[in-house]
């Protein structure tokens, strides 16, 4: 009986950490996306101005953009949530 409870024990937990990993990576793909969508937009918008072909520049751009803003949020999000604790603590 005990054993059981024991790799039911074990179970939960892997299940638990898996759930964390997948929900660390949901809102890294989350962040990327919002950081390359609007950068994108707002540095074409400024760069070449709003005409009939604004909207094929700015996909180039984000095409480009959101694997960069996927990596940085990857990089920049553990770190973001240390400095948060020691501040919050």
């Amino acid at each position: 009986m005990e054993k059981l409870f024991i790799r039911k024990l074990a179970l939960l937990n892997y299940l638990n950490k898996t759930i964390v990993k997948k929900s660390e990576l949901i809102f890294i793909a989350i962040m990327g996306l919002g950081m390359s969508l609007i950068m994108t937009l707002v540095i074409t918008y400024i760069n070449t101005g709003m005409d009939s072909e604004y909207i094929n520049r700015w996909f180039k751009a984000w095409l480009a953009g959101f694997p960069i803003a996927v990596v940085a949020s990857a990089i920049v999000a553990p770190i973001a949530k240390k400095i948060t604790k020691k501040f919050t603590s």
